[in-house]
């Protein structure tokens, strides 16, 4: 990694937070400090910032703001020359040895990025060398919502986890999740990362680690136990109410699309037997032969086209649904880190009142304080971007998949009504040849 790389979060820099655009944001913003925080806030501008282990910050930004902006659009919008990171997931493959059975995939970089030493990569890596990439995204960028990943574990004898459909679905997922971190203007920075696009040996290096980056992931487990938040802000406190009711509605959604499937899927069953029905009574019959065997034919045809409708809403609709359940997870956790901070904040601000009252005179504020607010702003900045930025990419991903699935089913009722609409003609000859006998 050269030394131009952001070690650091970009939100912060040697000046007040209120002052700092973050590069997430679509516009400026203007940090307020919470009302429970009373007016004991100070000015960061004078000090300067660090991370939670003490590490000084690195204010350089990783990108311009132009193509930080950008990357608020959808993939398929995104000039290629607005972009310097692309990954992709494919080709999986099954290895089979004594001790065990698994799927790696291929995982190829192009990068324009200084960091990388080589333009091109190609790698291959399997789900528990993404979830490890996943845990240190989270030690190291403890302020960031981490994309999900698919789950790991699925029910023996229900799902085959080797199956073709199966392992395409995960790919999908995979391939998902590492774009999202690609996109990400502070996440495609870290090292971790590099190291998980380029590295032959994955292994090796999670035996050996970073040993900063090892230390930086221990020091944000921030010791709060003892700490209790007395209020979360408005704006925090709204993102948690939405997301529980954004958790029910998908749930309800989910299991009404679940059995939406099984029905469908008992309908198909009970149409491949019906269709070959009227082709064995075809055989025994001679002016309605052909109309019975349009009719078999017709069926046949709509059993095809509900058979696609199916897999598309298993293997499309679901997989998405499923997704935003896991993200909402990921985000409820980084708000709980971020109460976590502003508890300890709250109780040490609590500490030096209780000080100044016993001892008169003292005005300092203790440097630890000052850094616990850091964090506290940090921490209030990145997330209120990461949370523009994941409210843009749900209404991108809805909407291209309600889209898609009202395209399905109009696609789907056109082929039935062209299957039923073509045994007309069979039925008219007939009536039709006849007439013209009589």
């Amino acid at each position: 990694m050269s030394a131009g790389t952001p070690k650091s979060l970009p939100s912060s820099g040697q000046k007040s937070i209120q002052d700092i655009s973050h590069p997430l944001s679509a516009e400026d913003s203007v940090l307020t400090p919470s009302p429970d925080l009373g007016n004991t806030t100070s000015s960061i501008g004078e000090k300067d910032l660090s991370l939670p282990n003490g590490t000084p910050v690195d204010t350089s930004s990783p990108a311009s703001s132009s193509s930080l902006l950008n990357r608020l659009q959808l993939d398929d919008d995104l000039d290629g020359e607005t972009r310097d990171l692309f990954v992709t997931v494919d080709d999986p493959k099954k290895h089979v040895s004594t001790m065990e059975t698994y799927i790696t995939y291929r995982v190829s970089t192009k990068t324009s990025r200084t960091e990388f030493d080589l333009p091109e990569y190609s790698v291959r890596r399997r789900y528990q060398d993404f979830d490890w990439l996943r845990i240190k995204l989270e030690e190291s960028q403890p302020t960031h919502l981490i994309p999900p990943l698919p789950e790991k574990f699925v029910m023996k004898g229900v799902v085959d986890r080797f199956s073709e459909e199966f392992v395409e679905t995960r790919r999908k997922a995979l391939d998902k999740f590492l774009k999202r971190v690609a996109d990400h203007p502070v996440l495609s920075f870290n090292e971790h990362l590099n190291v998980f696009l380029s590295a032959k040996d994955l292994n090796a290096y999670k035996r050996q680690g970073l040993a900063l980056l090892t230390k930086m992931g221990e020091s944000v487990k921030y010791v709060t136990g003892g700490y209790k938040l007395r209020a979360r802000p408005a704006e925090f406190a709204a993102m948690g109410d939405y997301l529980d009711v954004f958790t029910q509605k998908l749930g309800t959604i989910d299991r009404i699309a679940q059995r939406i499937i099984k029905e469908q899927s008992e309908y198909l069953v009970e149409l491949r037997e019906y269709g070959p029905v009227y082709s064995g009574w075809a055989s025994s019959e001679g002016d309605l032969r052909e109309p019975l065997e349009g009719v078999s034919g017709c069926v046949a045809n709509c059993s095809t086209a509900l058979e696609e409708l199916t897999e598309d809403m298993s293997e499309d609709f679901l997989p998405v649904l499923r997704e935003y359940v896991l993200y909402i997870e990921s985000m409820k956790n980084v708000l709980k880190k971020r109460d976590q901070v502003q508890a300890e904040y709250e109780a040490k601000l609590e500490a030096v009142a209780f000080r100044k009252e016993e001892r008169t005179g003292v005005s300092a504020v203790p440097t630890d304080v000052e850094k616990c607010q850091d964090r506290v702003e940090c921490f209030n900045a990145d997330l209120k971007a990461d949370w523009d930025r994941w409210q843009n990419n749900k209404r991108q991903d809805f909407r291209q998949l309600l889209t898609g699935m009202a395209d399905k089913n109009i696609q789907y009722y056109e082929k039935c009504l062209a299957a039923w609409e073509s045994i007309i003609p069979l039925l008219q000859e007939k009536q039709d040849a006849k007439t013209d006998t009589n």
